[in-house]
Protein backbone atom coordinates (compact mmCIF):
# COMPACT_ATOMS: atom_id res chain seq x y z
CA UNK A 1 0.00 0.00 0.00
CA UNK A 2 1.11 3.55 -0.68
CA UNK A 3 3.01 4.95 2.29
CA UNK A 4 1.07 7.36 4.46
CA UNK A 5 3.95 9.74 5.10
CA UNK A 6 2.03 11.52 7.85
CA UNK A 7 2.70 8.50 10.04
CA UNK A 8 6.35 8.50 8.97
CA UNK A 9 6.74 12.16 9.98
CA UNK A 10 5.08 11.47 13.32
CA UNK A 11 7.37 8.51 13.93
CA UNK A 12 10.32 10.89 13.54
CA UNK A 13 8.76 13.14 16.19
CA UNK A 14 8.23 15.96 13.70
CA UNK A 15 5.17 18.12 13.01
CA UNK A 16 3.00 17.64 9.94
CA UNK A 17 2.37 20.95 8.14
CA UNK A 18 -1.13 20.81 6.72
CA UNK A 19 -3.01 22.92 4.20
CA UNK A 20 -6.78 23.36 4.05
CA UNK A 21 -8.99 23.43 0.97
CA UNK A 22 -12.40 25.11 0.98
CA UNK A 23 -12.63 26.28 -2.66
CA UNK A 24 -14.46 23.73 -4.85
CA UNK A 25 -11.82 23.42 -7.54
CA UNK A 26 -9.51 20.63 -8.70
CA UNK A 27 -7.18 23.30 -10.08
CA UNK A 28 -6.90 25.04 -6.70
CA UNK A 29 -6.24 21.67 -5.06
CA UNK A 30 -3.55 20.83 -7.60
CA UNK A 31 -1.97 24.26 -7.25
CA UNK A 32 -1.88 23.97 -3.45
CA UNK A 33 -0.51 20.43 -3.66
CA UNK A 34 2.57 21.72 -5.51
CA UNK A 35 3.51 24.16 -2.73
CA UNK A 36 5.24 21.71 -0.38
CA UNK A 37 2.55 20.83 2.18
CA UNK A 38 2.86 17.50 3.98
CA UNK A 39 -0.90 16.99 3.68
CA UNK A 40 -4.01 18.74 2.40
CA UNK A 41 -7.54 18.49 3.76
CA UNK A 42 -10.54 18.66 1.43
CA UNK A 43 -13.19 20.26 3.63
CA UNK A 44 -16.68 18.90 2.91
CA UNK A 45 -18.14 20.39 6.08
CA UNK A 46 -17.66 24.15 5.81
CA UNK A 47 -15.90 24.17 2.46
CA UNK A 48 -18.09 24.77 -0.60
CA UNK A 49 -17.37 21.25 -1.84
CA UNK A 50 -19.72 18.45 -2.94
CA UNK A 51 -18.78 14.79 -3.32
CA UNK A 52 -17.95 14.75 -7.03
CA UNK A 53 -15.79 17.86 -6.67
CA UNK A 54 -14.11 16.36 -3.60
CA UNK A 55 -13.25 13.30 -5.69
CA UNK A 56 -11.70 15.47 -8.41
CA UNK A 57 -9.73 17.41 -5.77
CA UNK A 58 -8.38 14.20 -4.24
CA UNK A 59 -7.30 13.13 -7.73
CA UNK A 60 -5.59 16.50 -8.26
CA UNK A 61 -3.69 16.22 -4.97
CA UNK A 62 -2.57 12.77 -6.06
CA UNK A 63 -0.47 14.29 -8.84
CA UNK A 64 2.03 14.94 -6.00
CA UNK A 65 3.35 13.11 -2.94
CA UNK A 66 1.16 15.23 -0.64
CA UNK A 67 -1.12 13.08 1.53
CA UNK A 68 -4.81 13.63 0.72
CA UNK A 69 -7.14 13.95 3.72
CA UNK A 70 -10.76 15.03 4.04
CA UNK A 71 -13.01 16.56 6.66
CA UNK A 72 -16.34 14.77 6.73
CA UNK A 73 -19.51 16.84 6.80
CA UNK A 74 -20.48 15.17 10.08
CA UNK A 75 -19.90 12.07 12.20
CA UNK A 76 -21.98 10.05 9.75
CA UNK A 77 -20.70 6.67 8.53
CA UNK A 78 -21.71 6.71 4.86
CA UNK A 79 -20.12 10.11 4.22
CA UNK A 80 -16.91 9.07 5.97
CA UNK A 81 -16.72 5.79 4.06
CA UNK A 82 -17.35 7.45 0.69
CA UNK A 83 -14.48 9.89 1.25
CA UNK A 84 -12.17 7.02 2.18
CA UNK A 85 -13.29 5.03 -0.87
CA UNK A 86 -12.51 8.10 -2.98
CA UNK A 87 -8.90 7.97 -1.84
CA UNK A 88 -8.61 10.10 1.29
CA UNK A 89 -5.91 8.58 3.50
CA UNK A 90 -7.42 10.04 6.63
CA UNK A 91 -10.57 11.68 7.97
CA UNK A 92 -10.96 14.59 10.33
CA UNK A 93 -14.38 14.41 11.95
CA UNK A 94 -16.17 17.45 13.43
CA UNK A 95 -17.90 17.73 16.78
CA UNK A 96 -16.77 14.56 18.52
CA UNK A 97 -17.99 15.17 22.08
CA UNK A 98 -17.81 11.87 23.98
CA UNK A 99 -16.54 8.30 23.89
CA UNK A 100 -19.59 6.90 22.10
CA UNK A 101 -19.24 9.40 19.27
CA UNK A 102 -15.49 8.74 19.07
CA UNK A 103 -16.11 5.00 18.85
CA UNK A 104 -18.66 5.50 16.06
CA UNK A 105 -16.20 7.67 14.14
CA UNK A 106 -13.24 5.34 14.49
CA UNK A 107 -15.41 2.34 13.60
CA UNK A 108 -16.43 3.97 10.32
CA UNK A 109 -12.75 4.33 9.39
CA UNK A 110 -11.76 0.70 10.11
CA UNK A 111 -12.62 -2.60 8.50
CA UNK A 112 -13.67 -5.51 10.72
CA UNK A 113 -12.68 -6.67 13.24
CA UNK A 114 -11.51 -3.19 14.28
CA UNK A 115 -14.57 -1.40 12.95
CA UNK A 116 -17.56 -1.62 10.65
CA UNK A 117 -16.36 0.08 7.46
CA UNK A 118 -17.94 -1.55 4.41
CA UNK A 119 -15.53 -3.00 1.84
CA UNK A 120 -15.59 -1.31 -1.56
CA UNK A 121 -12.57 0.99 -1.98
CA UNK A 122 -13.54 2.01 -5.50
CA UNK A 123 -10.75 4.52 -6.16
CA UNK A 124 -8.74 4.01 -2.99
CA UNK A 125 -7.40 0.61 -4.07
CA UNK A 126 -6.32 2.04 -7.45
CA UNK A 127 -4.59 5.00 -5.80
CA UNK A 128 -3.17 3.32 -2.70
CA UNK A 129 -2.50 -0.21 -3.93
CA UNK A 130 -3.94 -3.67 -4.53
CA UNK A 131 -3.34 -4.62 -0.89
CA UNK A 132 -5.49 -1.73 0.34
CA UNK A 133 -8.07 -3.94 2.06
CA UNK A 134 -5.31 -5.71 3.99
CA UNK A 135 -3.42 -2.61 5.12
CA UNK A 136 -5.93 0.24 5.26
CA UNK A 137 -6.62 -0.23 8.98
CA UNK A 138 -3.00 0.45 9.87
CA UNK A 139 -2.60 3.30 7.39
CA UNK A 140 -5.80 5.38 7.44
CA UNK A 141 -5.73 8.20 9.99
CA UNK A 142 -8.75 8.89 12.22
CA UNK A 143 -8.67 12.39 13.73
CA UNK A 144 -11.47 13.64 15.99
CA UNK A 145 -12.19 17.34 16.38
CA UNK A 146 -12.35 18.75 19.90
CA UNK A 147 -14.38 21.94 19.67
CA UNK A 148 -16.88 22.10 22.55
CA UNK A 149 -16.90 22.33 26.33
CA UNK A 150 -18.51 18.88 26.38
CA UNK A 151 -15.57 17.45 24.45
CA UNK A 152 -13.14 19.22 26.81
CA UNK A 153 -14.83 17.58 29.77
CA UNK A 154 -14.55 14.20 28.04
CA UNK A 155 -11.05 14.41 26.56
CA UNK A 156 -9.70 11.42 28.46
CA UNK A 157 -12.53 9.09 27.50
CA UNK A 158 -12.41 10.30 23.87
CA UNK A 159 -8.67 9.75 23.60
CA UNK A 160 -8.83 6.33 25.22
CA UNK A 161 -10.81 4.95 22.24
CA UNK A 162 -8.67 2.32 20.46
CA UNK A 163 -7.78 3.29 16.91
CA UNK A 164 -8.08 7.05 17.40
CA UNK A 165 -4.84 8.44 15.98
CA UNK A 166 -5.19 12.15 16.66
CA UNK A 167 -7.37 14.96 17.93
CA UNK A 168 -7.75 18.35 16.30
CA UNK A 169 -8.76 21.57 18.00
CA UNK A 170 -11.21 23.81 16.15
CA UNK A 171 -10.49 27.15 17.88
CA UNK A 172 -13.52 29.03 16.54
CA UNK A 173 -16.18 26.58 17.68
CA UNK A 174 -14.29 25.98 20.91
CA UNK A 175 -14.20 29.75 21.55
CA UNK A 176 -17.95 29.99 20.96
CA UNK A 177 -18.59 27.06 23.28
CA UNK A 178 -16.43 28.71 25.95
CA UNK A 179 -18.41 31.95 25.63
CA UNK A 180 -15.59 33.83 23.94
CA UNK A 181 -15.69 36.04 20.87
CA UNK A 182 -15.16 33.85 17.78
CA UNK A 183 -12.09 34.58 15.72
CA UNK A 184 -10.13 35.91 18.66
CA UNK A 185 -6.47 35.30 19.36
CA UNK A 186 -5.33 31.85 20.45
CA UNK A 187 -3.63 33.57 23.38
CA UNK A 188 -6.93 34.37 25.17
CA UNK A 189 -6.42 32.91 28.68
CA UNK A 190 -9.57 30.75 28.72
CA UNK A 191 -8.85 29.39 25.24
CA UNK A 192 -5.18 28.87 26.08
CA UNK A 193 -6.18 26.80 29.12
CA UNK A 194 -8.49 24.69 26.94
CA UNK A 195 -5.77 24.16 24.33
CA UNK A 196 -3.33 23.12 27.04
CA UNK A 197 -5.90 20.70 28.49
CA UNK A 198 -6.31 18.97 25.13
CA UNK A 199 -2.59 18.81 24.42
CA UNK A 200 -1.75 17.40 27.86
CA UNK A 201 -4.44 14.73 27.44
CA UNK A 202 -3.07 13.85 24.01
CA UNK A 203 0.39 13.37 25.48
CA UNK A 204 -1.01 11.20 28.27
CA UNK A 205 -2.82 8.94 25.82
CA UNK A 206 -0.08 8.92 23.15
CA UNK A 207 -2.45 10.54 20.68
CA UNK A 208 -1.27 13.20 18.23
CA UNK A 209 -2.40 16.74 19.01
CA UNK A 210 -3.54 18.88 16.08
CA UNK A 211 -4.82 22.44 15.77
CA UNK A 212 -6.07 24.96 13.22
CA UNK A 213 -4.22 28.29 13.04
CA UNK A 214 -4.86 31.54 11.22
CA UNK A 215 -1.30 32.74 10.72
CA UNK A 216 2.23 31.44 10.31
CA UNK A 217 3.14 33.00 13.66
CA UNK A 218 0.38 31.04 15.42
CA UNK A 219 1.38 27.87 13.58
CA UNK A 220 4.98 28.18 14.75
CA UNK A 221 3.84 28.90 18.31
CA UNK A 222 1.64 25.79 18.34
CA UNK A 223 4.49 23.65 17.00
CA UNK A 224 6.72 24.99 19.78
CA UNK A 225 3.98 24.13 22.27
CA UNK A 226 4.04 20.50 21.15
CA UNK A 227 1.34 20.09 18.49
CA UNK A 228 2.31 17.62 15.76
CA UNK A 229 -0.39 18.37 13.20
CA UNK A 230 -0.76 22.06 12.41
CA UNK A 231 -2.90 23.69 9.74
CA UNK A 232 -1.71 27.06 8.46
CA UNK A 233 -4.77 29.05 7.37
CA UNK A 234 -7.03 28.00 4.45
CA UNK A 235 -6.90 28.51 0.69
CA UNK A 236 -9.71 31.07 1.02
CA UNK A 237 -7.89 33.05 3.68
CA UNK A 238 -4.61 32.94 1.75
CA UNK A 239 -6.25 34.10 -1.48
CA UNK A 240 -8.24 36.90 0.15
CA UNK A 241 -5.23 38.03 2.21
CA UNK A 242 -2.86 38.16 -0.76
CA UNK A 243 -5.46 39.89 -2.93
CA UNK A 244 -6.18 42.48 -0.24
CA UNK A 245 -2.47 43.19 0.22
CA UNK A 246 -1.96 43.68 -3.52
CA UNK A 247 -4.99 45.94 -3.98
CA UNK A 248 -4.16 48.01 -0.90
CA UNK A 249 -0.53 48.46 -1.94
CA UNK A 250 -1.44 49.60 -5.46
CA UNK A 251 -4.27 51.89 -4.39
CA UNK A 252 -1.88 53.73 -2.06
CA UNK A 253 -0.02 55.08 -5.06
CA UNK A 254 -3.00 55.60 -7.38
CA UNK A 255 -3.40 59.27 -8.34
CA UNK A 256 -6.38 61.03 -6.81
CA UNK A 257 -9.40 61.77 -9.02
CA UNK A 258 -8.37 65.39 -9.31
CA UNK A 259 -4.84 64.67 -10.48
CA UNK A 260 -3.77 65.86 -13.92
CA UNK A 261 -1.25 63.06 -14.27
CA UNK A 262 -1.62 61.22 -17.53
CA UNK A 263 -1.70 57.44 -17.61
CA UNK A 264 0.59 55.98 -20.30
CA UNK A 265 -0.80 53.25 -22.54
Amino acid sequence: MRENTIRTIWQRGEPVINGWLTIPSAWTAELMAHQGWDSLIVDTQHGLIGYETALAMLQAISTTQVIPLARSAWNEPSGIMKLLDAGALGIICPMVNNRKEAEAFVGACRYAPLGYRSAGPTRAALYAGDDYLLKANESIIAMAMIETVEALNNVDEIMSVPGLDAVYIGPTDLSISLGLKPGGALAQPLLTDAIDTVLKAALRHHVIGGIHTSSTADALAMIDKGFRFVTVMTDTRMLSGAANQAVTAVKKIRPSSGSSSSVPY
